[in-house]
Order: structure tokens, then C-alpha cells, then sequence
């Protein structure tokens, strides 16, 4: 018997569409970082990118749990004295609404150069359109 090695050229990739109207972001994001980076996948291999790519659509319908809608903040700092910048939810939702969902997904992913990849293959959108409908991506249920 052999081991069977991973070309990331041959990996067949799928697309899949999530619906975020009404679900819970931990819940969400879990799943689509376990989308991303391959790991519902029999050939998955730490060391090599064979996620799929997923679209996450009515990111503007997002549900938190507890106190989090209100106590949530995102923060951001330019690296200049007096540049630390942060949003609450509230703001963030109205400036761009898909910015904390993407933020949970990023923060689910390995931070270095395959997760820059496979981060790469995440399309959010806030209402129900999306344009890769040429792609026929599947519905992934949450």
C-alpha cells in the first residue's frame, strides 16, 4: 500500500454558498474556515492548500449571541503615534457590513502564507445576489 501525496494541482475544488440570514456568527464562521482550508475533505493534508472556495451571502443578517452585538469591538492601529482606530459592532455594520464576518472567519484560519490563500477563496456579500453563479456553487447548511 501507498501513501497518496496531496498535488495541489489535481485537487478538485467545489464551491459552496452559505446563507447567513438568522444564524449565529461563531457558528457560521466554524464552518466556513472548516470549508476553506480543506479539513471535511479525506485528501486533507496540513501543509497543502485543498480548501474550497465559499460565498457567504445576507451578511447583514448575522446573529450574535449574549452581550457581543454591543460589546464587540474591532480594532485597527496605523503603527503612528495616537493611530489606534476601533468600531463597535454598530458602526462597523453600517461602515461595512461584512467586516465582522469576515473578521471571525480570519481569525479561525492559520495566520500565515496558506491562510492568506485560502482566506482569499471567501466572498461575503450583504444582500442575496452574488456573481458567481457560473461556478453552480452548492448550498452548504449550517
Amino acid at each position: 500500500m501507498s501513501t497518496v501525496s496531496v498535488n495541489p494541482k489535481t485537487v478538485e475544488r467545489k464551491w459552496w454558498v452559505i446563507d447567513a440570514k438568522g444564524k449565529v456568527m461563531g457558528r457560521l464562521a466554524s464552518n466556513a474556515a472548516r470549508l476553506l482550508t480543506g479539513k471535511h475533505k479525506k485528501e486533507y493534508d496540513a501543509h497543502h492548500d485543498v480548501g474550497d472556495f465559499v460565498i457567504v451571502i445576507n451578511a447583514d443578517h448575522i446573529v450574535f449571541t449574549g452581550n457581543k452585538f454591543r460589546d464587540m469591538r474591532y480594532f485597527q492601529h496605523s503603527m503612528y503615534p495616537g493611530g489606534w482606530r476601533n468600531l463597535t459592532y454598530a458602526q462597523a455594520k453600517v461602515k461595512r457590513p461584512e467586516l465582522p464576518v469576515h473578521h471571525a472567519i480570519w481569525g479561525m484560519i492559520s495566520h500565515h502564507r496558506m491562510g492568506h490563500r485560502q482566506i482569499a477563496k471567501l466572498f461575503i456579500y450583504q444582500g442575496e445576489k452574488h456573481p458567481h453563479a457560473a461556478q453552480k456553487p452548492q448550498p452548504f447548511a449550517v
